[in-house]
């Protein structure tokens, strides 16, 4: 149910119209009422502002350490309150590496969809702000022929007639109690959510790529070692075959040995799988098709950065996107909550009509068809089933929704940068280990290489320490592959340097921003 009052209204006969004294005198005190209410401070809904969120002097359940332990003589260096780089692939010294990325952050058709999706969302923003922030005209032209039932009293069966009719029309409704401008903050939030979606697909993609061009690079390395073992393990049974023939060993032992080729050959095509899977993951990345995958990276040509950021916790809230989208949801909630306690107020709409209407071409272009129309109305809302109240007990409910929300994400933040901080420190130890086992079983295959060149040990003695050495050759590309990664994963944990945001946005954005100071 509303309450209107019209004044100043005028037809094509020039007549007022009165307005009721009952309804515009209901309709001032309603007004009056929503004017002191406002008045006296009482809050629209929340401000926005993301709750408060402990800073731990550090991330995992035990500080970490200032460097990982030396493996393969590199220490990487934990800076702790350094600024996250942004293009942090380049510091793998690999061109091969950022060719890929750019080619990536170029052609993916991901990336592309989230960046139109944004361009859309900003397009609808400004059209939501022009056309509820200034006022909308219109032109109407009617050009009928219209018959009606006469009046046989009168010896008239039906009435025949023309109308024609041209006006323009112009409407605005006065953003009193905020609805308007509250809404299209919302809005704005929701744009900058986007933008900051866009910013951490952006930024996960890159990831992914050099994910995935370190995993198909470190595949590689390990099916070269994987074949060398196979054929090392071919050859012992085929050693032991010819002893078997020859009665030196028994069938138990042949039998051994040829299980034991059988089974090296077995992990063979699950690696091959592996690596087919990761190229062509990799190529769709890249925007190609699976058939157009890129050459494989070599290894031992990626060099692992020696220093990475570790962002302090209360920096880190501005620096990952996917915190600054969750306070961006927090923003927009609390603005649909003042929007929907100021759809409980009044609204005043100015609304004025000038044109020409006539019934024949003669009287609308002579100045008898000149109409006019001007009048102001107030619409109170008195009842609605609870429906508005309602609505504004679920803007607090998915208020409350997004505040926790916000907190989950900030709290699995944290535990993001202290999972890959650890796994960088474990992954240096396993990987000093391991190239402590390589290097020692190398020493110990050249040393039976010599005493075989010399006739002191036979040969399946150094078939024996090559397959020792290649098995512990295999564990360290595993380990220097994992070392890799989790690198990238840190520096994809930390996000990126805070940018100047409104430089990004569309001017849009910062026009709602303007016009919600000055309101």
């Amino acid at each position: 149910m509303t309450m209107r009052a019209r004044t100043g209204r005028n037809g094509p006969n020039g007549r007022n119209a009165s307005v009721p004294c009952r309804g515009a005198c209901a309709a001032a005190a309603a007004l009056a009422f929503a004017l002191a209410f406002g008045l006296t401070g009482c809050a629209w809904g929340p401000g926005g502002q993301a709750p408060a969120m402990p800073h731990p002097a550090h991330y995992g359940a035990q500080p970490q350490p200032v460097q990982t332990v030396a493996a393969q003589g590199v220490a990487q260096q934990f800076v702790v309150g350094a600024k996250p780089v942004p293009q942090w692939w380049t510091l793998y010294g690999s061109d091969a590496l950022d060719a890929l990325v750019d080619e990536g952050l170029r052609n993916s058709p991901n990336l592309a969809a989230a960046d139109h999706s944004l361009q859309a969302a900003r397009e609808q923003l400004r059209g939501q702000i022009g056309s509820s922030m200034l006022p909308t005209v219109d032109a109407l032209g009617i050009a009928q022929r219209q018959r009606t039932p006469g009046v046989p009293q009168l010896g008239v069966d039906k009435l025949q007639y023309d109308i024609f009719a041209g006006i323009v029309q112009v409407r605005y409704t006065f953003d009193l109690f905020g609805a308007t401008r509250l809404n299209n903050l919302a809005r704005t939030a929701r744009v900058d959510m986007q933008l900051f979606q866009f910013d951490a697909a952006r930024r996960a993609l890159a990831a992914n790529i050099v994910a995935a061009a370190i995993g198909a690079a470190t595949l590689h390395a390990e099916i070269d070692t994987t074949e060398r073992l196979v054929a090392l393990a071919n050859a012992q049974a085929d050693d032991v075959a010819k002893r078997y023939a020859l009665g030196a060993v028994s069938h138990t032992d042949l039998l051994s040995a040829q299980q034991s080729a059988a089974s090296l050959a077995t992990s063979l095509p699950v690696l091959r799988q592996q690596l087919s899977t990761t190229r062509h993951a990799l190529a769709v990345l890249l925007g190609r098709t699976p058939d157009a995958a890129p050459p494989d990276l070599d290894l031992a040509s990626l060099t692992l950065p020696p220093q990475v950021p570790v962002v302090v916790p209360s920096e880190l809230l501005k620096s990952r996107p996917d915190i600054e989208a969750a306070d961006a949801a927090l923003k927009a909630a609390a603005a649909d909550v003042g929007a929907a306690t100021a759809q409980m107020f009044p609204s005043i709409t100015l609304s004025a009509a000038l044109g020409q209407a006539g019934f024949s071409w003669p009287m609308l272009t002579s100045g008898a068809g000149a109409l006019w129309t001007i009048g102001a109305s107030l619409t109170q809302p008195v009842f609605h089933g609870g429906a508005l109240l309602a609505q504004r007990r679920a803007a607090l409910q998915t208020y409350d929704a997004a505040n926790a929300s916000y907190r989950q994400t900030v709290l699995a933040a944290f535990q993001n940068v202290a999972d890959q901080l650890a796994a960088l420190e474990h992954d240096a130890q396993a990987l000093d280990s391991a190239s402590l086992s390589a290097r020692s079983s190398e020493g110990v295959y050249e040393e039976t290489n010599a005493r075989y060149r010399l006739g002191a040990v036979p040969w399946y003695a150094v078939r024996q320490s090559e397959q020792q050495w290649r098995n512990a050759r295999l564990d360290e590309i595993r380990y220097r592959g994992s070392r890799l990664s989790d690198t990238a994963a840190l520096f994809q944990a930390m996000g990126s340097p805070p940018v100047a945001a409104d430089a990004e946005r569309s001017s849009a954005d910062n026009a709602v921003k303007t016009s919600a100071a000055g309101e």
